[in-house]
């Protein structure tokens, strides 16, 4: 099915996580940052003593762009978004739940997760917070 993760030995914590509707990160046990994408050791210090560990779920709208060229199978145009989790790290995702406006759309905004189905697994998208779910 497009658009459904295969997750790896990597990431399949995470994946996991999202199907318990909880947003994971690795947290380096030695350096103590987070960091995203899942990796073997630390991005920061190389360390491999790492863990999963569920994070907020909150942060902060970077940049995004609205895809024009293919709505969602709502007819919806898709915002594709960079956002900054209040841990540190940065990910990719969607912003649901809000018209794809730039007027609505103001960088530095607050985020929170909320998780989406497809498939047989769970992918983590991101509504303004306090609009409503």
């Amino acid at each position: 099915m497009d658009g459904v993760p295969v997750p790896t030995p990597e990431s399949a914590p995470f994946w996991a996580g999202t199907l318990r509707g909880e947003l994971r990160l690795q947290q380096c046990d030695d350096c103590g940052r987070h960091y995203f994408y899942p990796r073997v050791s630390c991005r920061y210090c190389g360390s491999s003593r790492i863990q999963w560990r569920q994070v907020s779920g909150h942060g902060r709208l970077v940049s995004y762009i609205i895809n024009h060229r293919q709505p969602d199978s709502a007819g919806r145009q898709p915002i594709i978004a960079l956002v900054e989790l209040d841990e540190g790290p940065r990910m990719m995702t969607n912003i649901v739940g809000v018209d794809a406006d730039p007027d609505l759309l103001p960088l530095d905004a607050r985020l929170t997760v909320e998780f989406e189905v497809r498939g047989d697994q769970a992918i983590p998208v991101f509504r303004l917070e306090g609009a409503a779910s």
